[in-house]
């Protein structure tokens, strides 16, 4: 007895061992609630950081904000031996492009990347704005502190640079501060046509819009939810990849929604003290965020935010109105739940860029047959592939198998009716790769 339960322990132990890696704990316990409370102090003593404010001042406005934001990428920079190539990238928008423009604004974002070793040019970003505002989103002189939207995202941005600069990756990381949100998204889509005309090729962006409050309007509290918004689909989908989803499968599939259970997954696996929520929609009902832009190019992103908004702490004059405060204040963060839904972000990037790059091409066979069938291209970097399928009515990649460093396999005895499967290319030291739906099908 005792020696099978040694044979148990050595079992788990190897296995467990796979599955996770202690650089990713040790990253979680190196981000700092101390540094994102100062981060977002220091965003929100800008007074404004409204896209059409003032540009000249060294102490309010968000050409102060954006410098000292460039200010601190090259400080981390200095940390890790110039790691980080910090610069601005802007575009130029005319007065009257939309009724929030009221006057001639440069869009500026700033950008810190983390060049790759191995696979330069695939990219993890992960973003927060800049930019705030009041009630009236053409008000650009009046004090709108935006320390939870959205100060706290940009302090988690920083953040992660700050930890994450410390070790080597072999995809590329990109800490991104992005301008004009408030205004229709002008930073994003600014940054998205840089990233498709230098070529990069995104695995994925994380938004992070408001990742300070736990206390909802509706009187919900909570340090541990926290809601990953995708859509389900690409924009970009062709007519072919539309007809061919009606009769295979697929409508929730796409490679947004992909990312989604992927943070999901690594969440649960690294800090099962937090609940992620997978909500499906690209986001919040009528309303937008900075990932939408990228969505429009093509590429995978998502919005990670808190679970319960607090709406008299959003887009408001700063106000006392029938005993209610109103006001996006620093006293209503949360720099706790901050830096929980920071390392969420930190550990995510950190696990997909020492993973290998996705399978390529994966297919899918057993029509009429007791078994599914899975063929792939393999990628390099990869050791291994692991299959997974789930009930067609789960969220989430409930089942899998490791099949071994092979380009197709077949799972016998699941019938291919009742689930739905991806392929994930695995790494030397166990790290993923995002799951890949199948694209095509054979017989």
């Amino acid at each position: 007895m005792k020696y099978n339960f040694l044979l148990v322990l050595l079992f788990l132990g190897f296995f467990g061992t796979a599955q996770t890696d202690a650089r990713l704990y040790e990253i979680i316990s190196n981000i700092s609630a101390d540094r994102i409370e100062a981060d977002i102090t220091t965003l929100a003593n800008f007074g404004t950081r409204h896209t059409l404010s003032d540009t000249v001042s060294n102490t309010r406005g968000i050409g102060a904000a954006r410098r000292w934001i460039k200010k601190e990428f090259e400080t981390i920079s200095n940390t890790c031996n110039n790691c980080l190539d910090v610069f601005y990238q802007k575009n130029f928008i005319e007065k009257g492009d939309n009724d929030r423009i009221v006057k001639d604004v440069w869009i500026v974002n700033v950008a810190a990347v983390q060049k790759g070793t191995k696979y330069p040019n695939r990219y993890i970003i992960m973003s927060g704005d800049i930019d705030s505002r009041i009630s009236d989103p053409t008000n650009y002189t009046d004090d709108s502190p935006g320390a939870n939207d959205n100060a706290s995202g940009m302090a988690g941005a920083i953040e992660a640079a700050r930890v994450l600069s410390q070790y080597k990756f072999e995809a590329s990381i990109v800490y991104l501060g992005l301008s004009g949100e408030e205004q229709g998204l002008y930073g994003g889509k600014g940054f998205a046509e840089y990233a498709k005309e230098q070529g990069w090729e995104i695995i994925g962006v994380l938004n992070n819009d408001m990742i300070g409050n736990i206390k909802g309007v509706d009187g919900v509290i909570s340090n541990r939810d926290f809601r990953i918004f995708s859509e389900p689909v690409p924009p970009t989908e062709t007519e072919r990849e539309r007809r061919g989803r009606r009769f295979y499968g697929g409508e929730v599939d796409g490679i947004s929604r992909q990312l989604a259970r992927y943070v999901h997954k690594t969440t649960r696996t690294y800090m099962p003290e937090m609940n992620p929520m997978l909500i499906y929609r690209l986001d919040r009902f009528g309303r937008g965020g900075h990932h939408r832009p990228f969505n429009d190019f093509g590429f995978a992103g998502i919005r990670i935010m808190e679970a319960h908004e607090n709406y008299t702490q959003q887009h408001q004059d700063i106000r006392m109105e029938d005993g209610i405060e109103y006001g996006d204040k620093l006293k209503f963060v949360d720099f706790d739940y901050a830096k929980k839904l920071t390392a969420v972000n930190a550990i995510t990037m950190a696990n997909l860029a020492w993973a290998p790059p996705a399978p390529k091409n994966v297919a899918i066979g057993g029509i009429v047959e007791p078994s599914a069938k899975l063929k792939w291209e393999k990628v390099e970097g990869a050791v291994g592939y692991k299959i997974y399928w789930r009930d067609t009515t789960s969220p989430t990649w409930d089942y899998s198998r490791s099949v071994g460093n092979v380009s197709e396999a077949t799972l016998e005895g699941i019938v291919i009716d009742n689930y739905f499967f991806g392929v994930a290319a695995v790494g030397k030291d166990g790290h993923e790769s995002v799951v890949v739906f199948p694209s095509s099908i054979f017989r």
